[in-house]
């Protein structure tokens, strides 16, 4: 038990935030993809996006207009760094090093878990999310190892 339950991929299910008159919100909507990475060594990252995203008129990541620069960012969250596990607390704790929201870079995120099966439910404590306080709680399932080898461009 413990770290090793965790290890592997996992691909997303579903990500959305409760508030406290009990309305979930899917702000990556109901469709979000992503991928959370835990590794044997106490590395993990976590990516999520949501689907259909425009790309930027001038094909180049430097030269997106104002909205376009927004709606990427909103459409896409991702951290990065080590991670840590308290069974008694059933607690897993990301020690994010780099985030796409730097608000989060050096912090410990707390994340109660959850294991059914071959899914796993992490649940946020409660945290600051379009100008009131959620849970997020966020549904993932354990990847099943890919079977091709992508060609490269």
């Amino acid at each position: 038990m413990g770290k090793e339950q965790f290890i592997g991929t996992w691909r997303l299910v579903s990500v959305g935030f409760r508030s406290s008159d009990g309305k979930v919100d899917y702000p990556l909507g109901e469709d979000a993809t992503g991928l959370l990475i835990y590794d044997e060594n106490g590395y993990m990252s976590s990516q999520m996006r949501k689907p259909g995203r425009p790309l930027f008129v001038a094909r180049d990541r430097t030269k997106g207009t104002l909205e376009e620069i927004k709606t990427a960012f909103e459409g896409y969250y991702a951290y990065y760094g080590t991670y840590g596990v308290d069974e008694k607390e059933r607690t897993v704790t990301h020690f994010a090093e780099g985030s796409a929201y730097p608000n989060e870079e050096g912090r410990a995120l707390k994340r109660y878990y959850e294991f059914k099966g071959e899914q796993l439910t992490l649940s946020t404590p409660s945290i600051p999310l379009g100008g009131g306080w959620v849970i997020g709680v966020l549904i993932w399932k354990r990847a099943k190892p890919v079977e091709k080898r992508h060609k490269q461009p």
